[in-house]
């Protein structure tokens, strides 16, 4: 058992380590029986027993040193190294702190914190694509947001599923889903719960509002009142709810999902800035083409797709791809490239208000998600392009004259990256 103990060790070792270690190791193993056996031949009268005794003690000693070497070595590679392979669609793997591109090896050692994302042909992208048909784009885009612990604001006209994009994303991870009807009327209890009186134990009891959710439908949100919209503001930022005085954690992973109609304006109450700063992307589905809305009717003709969607993952796998998608390896120069564009953002003549540092970190994060999805452990400065729009666009306050001649703010972030030299990775 000891012998087969030490060949499994050995063999974990990368080449250019195990090689001359074991040599070290057999020489020294093999000195130990050969010195005992002339200590016993020569008897203990013998005058070179010293001599002998010094060999097996330096044999012994040279083996105690090559051992503990061996195991430094080991922890040497099992620590901070990063070793992140995409196959077939995602697949992250990390062993400790990650480490810069160019110190990333080609590890393979087995790890109890290893951390997989499995292919998205056999899980989520292809579970949320059976209720939601020709939209990859926009699933990558939301998933994007949800493996950086953000938040969705879906501005498109009534119809074009909005709502069952939500609830797909909840049905495929296999988390709780809770939807509010923003109406005028609603209060902020309503959302966050509230502390109800108990007559038979004659004591306050506390009931939680749908907000205590893992994934949260927010629909037509700019017809609530401000007051009530604010009641969101914490549980975005924090994903925790006060009430009464008492904090309350939000179940991970946990996404808002918000949705408003562009189109009628009658009796709806705008987003303030530091509403629509909460967001971590926001974006459009859009009409579906001719062939893929029928598609859509064959898929609709029996019974609805999304009755016979079932969890691909669970949600703490979800929770641990956040936290994996967190070592993606941002160069110095792309961090440059992307702050670039936010600085930019400020100081351009047609915007009054450009990006704030919370659309720095939604820049960098978002690049970081979509390196991940796109089969890197590193990001390029195209991951930041990619992301630029849905993240940057709806932080932008454009100037009363800037309105006026239809500039928008799409085409202010599509100037501004033009303008950047992209930068060069070695």
């Amino acid at each position: 058992m000891l012998g087969l103990g030490w060949a499994l060790a050995v063999a974990a070792i990368p080449g250019p380590i195990w090689v001359p270690l074991l040599v070290t190791l057999l020489a020294a193993a093999a000195a130990v029986p050969v010195c005992t056996r002339a200590c016993r031949l020569l008897g203990d009268k013998d005058p070179g027993q010293v001599v002998l005794d010094e060999i097996v003690a330096d044999a012994r000693e040279s083996m105690d040193k090559a051992v503990e070497s061996f195991h430094r070595d080991l922890t040497k590679l099992r620590t901070g190294r990063a070793n992140l392979q995409m196959r077939d669609g995602i697949r992250v793997e990390y062993y400790g702190t990650p480490s810069p591109l160019n110190q990333v090896a080609s590890l393979n050692i087995p790890d109890p914190r290893l951390i997989t994302i499995k292919p998205w042909d056999k899980t989520l992208l292809t579970a949320v694509e059976k209720a939601i048909v020709g939209k990859r784009q926009q699933l990558i885009m939301s998933l994007v947001a949800w493996f950086c612990e953000g938040h969705i604001l879906l501005e498109d006209v009534p119809g074009v599923a909005k709502t069952m994009l939500a609830r797909a994303m909840a049905r495929s991870v296999g988390c709780s889903f809770k939807r509010i009807q923003c109406t005028p009327d609603l209060l902020p209890t309503d959302i966050t719960g509230a502390s109800i009186f108990n007559q038979k134990t004659a004591e306050f009891e506390f009931r939680p509002g749908p907000i205590f959710a893992q994934i949260v439908l927010a629909d037509e949100i700019n017809r609530t009142t401000p007051r009530t919209q604010a009641s969101l503001l914490e549980a975005m930022a924090e994903s925790c709810v006060t009430v009464d005085g008492i904090t309350h954690q939000l179940p991970p992973p946990f996404l808002v999902v918000a949705t408003q109609n562009p189109i009628d304006h009658e009796g709806t109450f705008p987003l303030p800035e530091a509403q629509l700063d909460r967001f971590m992307m926001k974006f459009s589905l859009g009409y579906p083409n001719f062939d893929d809305e029928l598609k859509m009717l064959e898929m609709l003709q029996h019974a609805h797709p999304l009755n016979s969607l079932e969890p691909v993952i669970q949600a703490e796998e979800l929770v641990e791809c956040q936290q994996a998608v967190r070592n993606i390896h941002v160069d110095i120069k792309v961090r440059q490239y992307l702050m670039q564009i936010v600085h930019l953002s400020r100081e351009h003549d047609d915007v009054a208000l450009g990006g704030s540092p919370r659309a720095s970190i939604a820049l960098f994060r978002t690049a970081q998600a979509m390196a991940a999805i796109r089969g890197r452990n590193y990001v390029q400065p195209d991951d930041v392009k990619r992301v630029a729009l849905p993240v940057m666009t709806h932080r932008l306050i454009l100037r009363p004259e800037s309105r006026l001649r239809k500039v928008s703010a799409e085409q202010v972030v599509k100037d501004i990256i033009d303008e950047i030299a992209v930068p060069t990775l070695e």
